[in-house]
């Protein structure tokens, strides 16, 4: 499976979102969010740009940890903009694709993304894009995941598929949300952009499931290696083995995991 940087994002169909939802967002993103927010509300903002939204789990941290603040939130799926408008209201909503972002100059004073900046296609552009409409020292504040050996339930979900396709098993997790695992690679993309990095930091962080064959069906359903599984076919073989291993490997559950990521912050 190849799926890369917008291509792969617009694979989102219209019924991945609820499964992410249901399954991953409290297990995989819901801590994260919290510790996001917390960082975002430290800096006081007035106007949020939210970039790669999902499903909201973010932005309705973001009102809770900073209610004063006035929230934009986008994502370049349309899909994920219709479920996360109806599960954190009170925010503008818009689908918007972070290379050509449909704002004026200088409009916001933090721009913050929850494990998003790994499907831009081109990351110095869309960090540009950021930079310009901030204000002049408005702060970019997003978090990226760590290699894939340093997420537990992803090493598990990874071993299944490699058990399922012997030959060819699908790298979407390897290669694309763990494929900007490299801090200085990070910075360095920041910089030629024109921000100043002035914090980055590893934070590992606990994922609980209460069944790991519910955290299997999210990931082989509400992720885009659901398209590589369908094009493949037998999906309910596919879907045996990888439970089977995941839960070799974490147990049936509940499961308590590690999950680390890089959070950074840079100024315009």
């Amino acid at each position: 499976m190849r799926v890369t940087g917008i291509n792969a994002d617009r694979r989102w169909s219209e019924a991945m979102p609820a499964a992410y939802e249901q399954y991953l967002v409290p297990v995989v993103f819901q801590p994260f969010a919290g510790d996001l927010a917390a960082r975002a509300a430290a800096l006081r903002p007035r106007r949020i740009l939210e970039l790669a939204a999902g499903t909201g789990v973010l932005t309705s941290a973001l009102l809770a940890a900073a209610p004063s603040a006035e929230v934009t939130a986008t994502d370049l799926n349309e899909a994920m903009v219709t479920v996360g408008s109806a599960l954190a209201p009170g925010v503008v909503w818009r689908q918007a694709d972070a290379q050509q972002l449909p704002f004026p100059d200088g409009v916001f004073d933090l721009v913050v993304c929850q494990f998003g900046v790994m499907f831009f296609p081109d990351r110095v552009a869309a960090y540009t894009e950021v930079r310009r409409v901030l204000t002049p020292g408005g702060q970019f504040l997003f978090n990226t995941w760590g290699p894939l050996s340093t997420h537990a339930f992803e090493v598990a979900l990874q071993a299944g598929l490699e058990r399922a396709f012997p030959v060819d098993p699908p790298q979407f997790f390897r290669t694309i949300p763990h494929g900007y695992a490299d801090p200085a690679v990070v910075a360095a993309d920041l910089v030629a952009a024109g921000f100043a990095v002035e914090d980055e930091q590893e934070l590992t962080l606990q994922g609980r499931a209460a069944l790991t064959a519910d955290l299997a069906a999210g990931y082989l359903t509400g992720t885009p290696v659901r398209a590589a599984v369908e094009e493949r076919g037998n999906e309910l073989a596919v879907r045996t083995t990888v439970i089977e291993e995941m839960t070799a490997r974490l147990g049936p559950g509940p499961v308590t995991a590690p999950m680390t990521a890089y959070v950074f912050r840079a100024a315009a």
